[in-house]
């Protein structure tokens, strides 16, 4: 005996509705069937699932009874329940009941296709559920739209790497994985490759290490729709590395560029001007550093089409830098600080802190205690002592910064300590990565050269 199938859907955002939850449902559809004498009928319920796609585990049940010739006839609540999407609607229509010679019928536009007129309404109806259904995805689309224009997260979706997302607030959220982030900018522009960078992080594969350094959600700002925008949620890496990185790729990208080849690539800018300097062939002598704004082939990089700054030859740049490079350390270690020094400084300012927060602790008890809640006198010298407290827990994280950065510094140091007797034995690509790791920008004015080095 063949069965009238009850299908009963519920999406997440219609079970609060009146007259929409899965009870009410049932009780309508199954007092229909005993009005109509139809005894046995079963109950095919998708209980918190979209209409916009027959993904739904009770409609894949129900079209799998049809085939297999178990169901007379189908009864609905009202007919976006089966669905919102006039594809599928006909298709479940015309494709899988009609062959089947099963019956359509909803209740609430009074509808049966066992006849002509219910056919018709049929096709009306779906339209309109299409419809409805295409204006909420277009509100929901210009809602996510003014969002991100206000700097929240699109929200949903795949969060990137490094950050979390705090739903209450909206916004991104810098996480535990977000220093790695921060080290694998850092590892590129000293000349790692981004398969290195994935075995020293432990990313399976390379090109997840290109992805997360194209991420322009990594310096604050949100992509959408083509266009990028300011985000409220804290960058991980500043605009300028950023940029940096962009041009490294795109420099490694090109035909001539190797891991082997030359030494200061990257490093080197005009000082008149500002732009980066490249290397170029010069006869057969070698290479010659010039100013990208004299050069001219990637305006973008042009600062001062009139620079004065003239061609100077790349090997004499490169004696100076690694013959100041073997004289580093040792003026390095004259004028840095001790670490017992910044020790003796941290515990200087806990103990200020602590003595800090008790006085302030004494003043909140004489605060509650006063008769007189309104004490100016009171009440500015608690926000003077909250003042106080404030930039102590300021001056303590300058201190841990420094101590983390002396650290950094001085591994920086050892390596370069006897640089002269290992320097022949390195390879090119050893040589310039070293060279990346403690130097931030050579300058060079006409023939002067100016070295800044990542070490303070």
């Amino acid at each position: 005996m063949k069965i009238t199938a009850i299908y009963i859907r519920v999406s997440t955002e219609a079970q609060r509705e009146e007259g929409y939850s899965i009870e009410a449902q049932t009780e309508a559809l199954t007092a229909y069937c005993t009005a109509k004498g139809w005894k046995t009928y079963e109950l095919y319920i998708d209980g918190g699932y979209s209409g916009s796609s027959l993904e739904r585990p009770a409609i894949q049940r129900l079209i799998h009874d049809v085939k297999n010739s178990r169901i007379e006839r189908v009864l609905v609540y009202k007919l976006d329940r089966l669905s919102r999407s006039q594809k599928d609607t006909l298709y479940l229509i015309e494709d899988i009941l009609n062959p089947h010679e099963v019956d359509f019928i909803s209740l609430n536009e009074s509808m049966d296709t066992g006849s002509p007129m219910g056919r018709l309404m049929l096709g009306i109806l779906s339209a309109f559920a299409q419809l409805e259904r295409e204006n909420i995805r277009e509100r929901t689309r210009m809602g996510m739209a003014e969002r991100v224009k206000a700097g929240y997260w699109m929200g949903g979706g795949k969060i990137p790497y490094g950050y979390d997302y705090d739903a209450e607030q909206g916004i991104l959220i810098p996480n535990g994985d977000a220093d790695t982030v921060a080290r694998m900018y850092r590892w590129y522009l000293q000349g790692y490759s981004p398969a290195e960078i994935a075995e020293l992080t432990g990313f399976r594969y390379d090109r997840q290490i290109t992805q997360i350094l194209k991420r322009i959600t990594n310096t604050g700002k949100i992509p959408f729709r083509g266009r990028i925008y300011p985000g409220r949620h804290k960058a991980i890496i500043s605009e300028e590395i950023y940029t940096k990185t962009l041009l490294e790729m795109e420099r490694r990208s090109g035909s001539n560029w190797n891991m082997e080849g030359n030494l200061l690539t990257g490093l080197v800018y005009c000082g008149h001007c500002g732009a980066k300097m490249r290397y170029q062939k010069w006869g057969q002598r070698g290479h010659k550093l010039v100013c990208y704004s004299r050069q001219g082939s990637k305006s973008y990089l042009v600062k001062d089409p009139d620079c004065p700054q003239e061609h100077i030859w790349a090997d004499e740049v490169e004696d100076a830098v690694v013959e100041d490079m073997f004289y580093f350390p040792a003026s390095y270690q004259h004028r840095s600080r001790k670490q017992s020094d910044t020790e003796n400084m941290e515990r200087t300012l806990e103990a200020e802190r602590l003595k800090a927060e008790k006085r302030l602790s004494r003043l909140y008890r004489l605060y509650a205690d006063a008769e007189n809640a309104e004490d100016d006198a009171l009440q500015t010298e608690i926000r003077r002592v909250q003042e106080e407290c404030k930039k102590i827990r300021e001056k303590q994280q300058w201190e841990k910064e420094q101590r983390l950065l002396s650290r950094e510094n001085t591994e920086k140091i050892e390596k370069i300590g006897n640089l002269r007797e290992i320097w022949p034995q390195m390879t090119a690509a050893e040589r310039r990565r070293l060279l990346h790791q403690v130097i931030r920008r050579i300058t060079i004015t006409d023939e002067n050269v100016q070295i800044d080095y990542d070490i303070l």
